[in-house]
């Protein structure tokens, strides 16, 4: 089953907390999406169905192998084309917001071909 953008949007914000700060609970992600902890714990709990995450003993939210996959991706996108938008001109904040939504719907052709012509 194809992973929809919000799931996508959640399992990097969950790296990127994790990378950050080591253990991460609902709430940081939460905070950190500006979203209603009802929301994610919705979120956190199809995710988990789907085998993107898993709660270790204390509650912390981990990435399994197939989680951590597309949330890498995602990330890998995102500073890419933030990257290549500041690059030509794109204020840092709108490029990082562009990034955001471009990153889930370009195609890896595409994206693999900006990512080979910035090297």
């Amino acid at each position: 089953m194809k992973i929809q953008e919000s799931g996508e949007m959640y399992l990097e914000s969950v790296l990127v907390l994790s990378e950050k700060k080591g253990a991460v609970r609902s709430i940081d992600v939460a905070e950190y999406m500006n979203y209603s902890k009802p929301s994610v714990s919705r979120a956190m709990s199809i995710l988990r169905a789907e085998n993107y995450i898993k709660f270790d003993k204390n509650g912390y939210i981990l990435l399994t192998d197939k989680g951590r996959c597309i949330a890498e991706k995602i990330y890998e996108r995102h500073t890419v084309l933030t990257e290549l938008l500041k690059e030509i001109g794109v204020s840092p904040e709108t490029a990082a917001d562009d990034a955001c939504r471009i990153e889930h719907v370009i195609s890896d052709e595409t994206f693999n071909a900006i990512k080979n012509k910035m090297k």
